[in-house]
């Protein structure tokens, strides 16, 4: 029957027999003398004898339990024998021991590569990937909601910290045995050793720091501290807008260079970009990355530096080729810029005049239509747009037209046509509205106008417009439909178009056009005898004398009745 001893391993108490201690009393003697070089050996050994004990202490089935030598020997199976190592020396080892199998990575926090607690560069050790990715994406839930400052906050409380380092291999997923744990001790002892070798004992010993001094240098790393982790938030925010910004720009400039590989390359070239009308579009797509995506790649290495201070940074023959091909992108684009500019220097005009022969005291209609080949509604409205006639040819098609009611003096009311377009000279401009194709019918007393207009694709896109001007001599009564509410430009103060009927008689007075059988909470200008308006029901005939006492009223922005 062995004798048992009580003995304490790494602060805690287990029961073995004579047999089993003396094998683990040889053990540690062995570890020791291989042990040549003196630097953390004390600490070496410390952190064998608690990894030794953390494997005793799984062993023991019961608080009365005795180890014994097939406890040891299990022991120092896992965690190998000196010899087996050679630990001291540089030749190849050709017969490896048995030892535990590599253990599954345990969660702890990285205090000593964290930058603040250590919880994403724990994480990144546990799930095998970069922790700044799993900084951005809590910086993100941060400033997404706020929720990624909790979960911080709760992981820092729940994951322990790798204080030990059998805690630090755990945390790594390295086997904990005598080589590794030599290895991290050393690797340690090497790092702090270093950091003494760069101190100045000259200067150290020379300023001896009073308590105030310390206590601006605890203030001075404090604010270090807090800028540091402010440079890596927006060093986030930089990384993950300039990166959108990036791929955004890169899928829109492919889109306009990959445009000249469609069927109508030629009806792309008409369109109009910030850049400008004559430049191709492939030209453009490749002039909009180079312009705009070199400094959202440069703005992403920055935010990528931010994060990470220890990135390599692109080599200098890469940063001024890039910087070079930038300058030259947007010297080309200033010069493309500049020549569109020239095209739309200047403004043509092309101005038809059309009598419109109305019977006397005859009321004129008007009215907008369509084309049901270029819109199937009349609401249907559209700057510039590229398409094709009846014959198939190439057209550019337009809803910027506007009408003008004026006062004439002439017996008769005529329709003024004015047809504008841009150029680089008067000629140009001329010649180019001169093309631009309007059309109306003026039938017995309805005048008809298109709401629309079109011309050719050569013309490019050049602010065509049409401005219609209809001038109506005085006490001429005419109606409109809703459709002229999309184009009626003329001056409030004296045609102010009512929306809410079809029905709505207008006179052209002297100074302004009346409606004469509007609702008075329409009716901005109408007659009143005395002190009463007049009867909206009755029409005013069209030669009917103004009253004496006549007044005028207009109505506010917020819909209130006033007396001019």
């Amino acid at each position: 029957m062995n004798k048992t001893e009580n003995i304490n391993i790494g602060g805690l108490i287990f029961y073995i027999d004579e047999n089993a201690y003396q094998e683990l009393s040889h053990y540690f003697e062995a570890i020791k003398r291989s042990l040549t070089d003196a630097r953390g050996q004390e600490e070496i050994m410390k952190d064998i004898e608690m990894r030794v004990a953390e494997l005793l202490a799984d062993r023991q089935k019961s608080d009365k339990h005795v180890i014994n030598r097939v406890d040891v020997d299990e022991v120092i199976q896992i965690m190998g024998k000196p010899e087996d190592y050679r630990i001291d020396s540089d030749e190849p080892v050709y017969d490896e021991p048995v030892f535990e199998a590599r253990k599954h990575r345990k969660l702890y926090r990285d205090t000593d590569h964290g930058l603040i607690g250590g919880v994403c560069t724990g994480l990144g050790h546990y799930f095998g990937i970069d922790p700044v990715w799993l900084k951005i994406i809590l910086l993100l839930l941060v400033f997404g909601g706020g929720s990624g400052l909790l979960i911080y906050l709760i992981l820092w409380i729940a994951m322990p910290a790798a204080v030990t380092t059998t805690e630090k291999l755990e945390m790594t997923g390295e086997p904990v045995n005598i080589s590794n744990i030599e290895k991290k001790v050393r690797q340690e002892f090497d790092h702090v050793s270093d950091k003494f070798k760069q101190m100045d004992y000259t200067k150290v010993g020379n300023h001896v720091k009073t308590g105030t001094q310390r206590f601006g240098d605890g203030i001075s790393d404090l604010a270090h501290t807090i800028f540091s982790v402010l440079a890596k938030i927006i060093g986030a925010v930089v990384l993950f807008f300039s990166a959108v910004g990036f791929l955004s720009i890169c899928v829109a400039g492919i889109v306009m260079i990959c445009s000249s590989g469609m069927a109508n390359i030629e009806a792309f070239n008409y369109i109009q970009t910030p850049i400008g009308l004559e430049t191709p579009y492939w030209v453009q797509g490749i002039l909009f990355v180079l312009c705009f995506g070199i400094p959202l790649f440069f703005l992403m290495i920055l935010g990528l530096r931010m994060l990470n201070s220890q990135l390599r940074s692109m080599g200098n023959i890469v940063r001024f080729t890039l910087i070079a091909v930038w300058i030259l992108a947007v010297g080309v684009s200033i010069f493309f810029i500049a020549r569109e500019a020239s095209q739309m220097a200047f403004e043509g005009k092309d101005v038809q005049k059309e009598n419109l022969t109305l019977i006397a005291n005859d009321t004129l209609k008007v009215r907008f239509v369509n084309n049901d080949r270029f819109a199937k509604n009349i609401d249907e409205m559209e700057d510039y747009r590229l398409t094709q006639d009846s014959l198939d040819h190439d057209i550019i098609y337009s809803n910027q037209i506007t009408i003008h009611f004026m006062k004439t003096g002439r017996k008769q009311p005529y329709l003024q046509i004015e047809r504008l377009a841009k150029g680089k000279s008067f000629k140009e401009a001329n010649q180019r509205a001169e093309k631009i194709q309007y059309g109306f019918v003026f039938r017995g007393n309805e005048l008809i106008l298109n709401n629309y207009f079109t011309t050719a694709i050569s013309s490019k896109f050049r602010d065509q417009k049409v401005d219609l001007y209809l001038f109506l001599p005085e006490g001429t009564m005419f109606k409109t439909d809703a459709t002229v509410q999309n184009f009626d430009q003329s001056e409030n103060d004296f045609f102010n178009l009512h929306f809410s009927s079809d029905d709505y008689l207008y006179r052209v007075a002297p100074d302004q056009i009346k409606c004469v059988n509007c609702p008075e909470n329409e009716n901005e200008y109408f007659d009143v005898e005395t002190s009463e308006p007049a009867d909206p029901g009755i029409p005013l005939a069209p030669e009917a004398p103004a009253a004496p006492n006549e007044a005028r009223f207009y109505r506010d922005q917020q819909g209130t009745l006033h007396r001019k």
